[in-house]
């Protein structure tokens, strides 16, 4: 190991969710709603049902497109919106801009706006972050393939998808940390960033991760 490179911390995190108070109930509501709400409120409803116990192979892998299907029932719309993928964008805001298009697209193409039920209203929730300290470091890069299978998915989260709007380059967290190491390990970091975790559960992102290292080091 380069004895200047620290040994990698590991974290655990959890989403705490936060009502915003805002809500919607029909397609207007909520491409006006969106206009303007927290970023953190788009984060939490694409990537916040990775981390809730409900999170097990789901119709549709964000909350906008599963309540345009189940309140709206405007299955063309939803399925629009289910194949959107957050990894796509460099930011929330270029996201916020996608699902709008979508959206505003859809409501030039009806000509009537279909309303939810009062008690199935889109409410937006933001998420706040938790940040948990797990005193586990991973000294060497080789040691990353006999950690990975031990990791809580709240560490997979934290590491491989939260990391991405956290890093520079929007790289994961292990990636960062090899890139510290020179171009030694250039090929895993493409194999790893080109893993994506949107459209896998948290436990599969987990067995895709431990795939790509036991293919590198052995």
């Amino acid at each position: 190991m380069t004895e200047d490179v620290r040994p990698f911390v590991v974290k655990d995190c959890t989403l705490v969710a936060i009502a915003t108070g805002d809500r919607a109930q029909n397609l207007k509501e909520l491409r006006e709603r969106l206009l303007t709400i927290h970023p953190g409120s788009i984060y939490y409803h694409f990537w916040g049902g990775h981390l809730r116990p409900k999170f097990v192979d789901p119709e549709y892998n964000n909350d906008f497109a599963a309540w345009v299907k189940h309140a709206l029932h405007d299955t063309a719309l939803a399925e629009r919106l289910a194949i959107v993928d957050p990894t796509w964008f460099p930011n929330i805001e270029d996201l916020r801009k996608e699902v709008l298009e979508i959206i505003e697209e859809r409501l030039d193409e009806t000509e009537w706006i279909p309303w939810a039920k009062r008690e199935e209203q889109f409410h937006f929730i933001r998420a706040q972050m938790i940040i948990f300290s797990t005193r586990c470091l991973i000294k060497r890069p080789e040691d990353l393939l006999r950690m990975i299978p031990h990791l809580s998915e709240g560490s997979i989260f934290y590491h491989f998808i939260d990391a991405r709007r956290r890093t520079e380059g929007g790289v994961n967290d292990f990636c960062a940390w090899l890139h510290l190491f020179g171009e030694r390990y250039q090929d895993l970091c493409a194999r790893l960033c080109a893993i994506d975790p949107y459209f896998v559960t948290l436990a599969e992102l987990r067995e895709e991760l431990l795939s790509v290292l036991k293919g590198y080091f052995q």
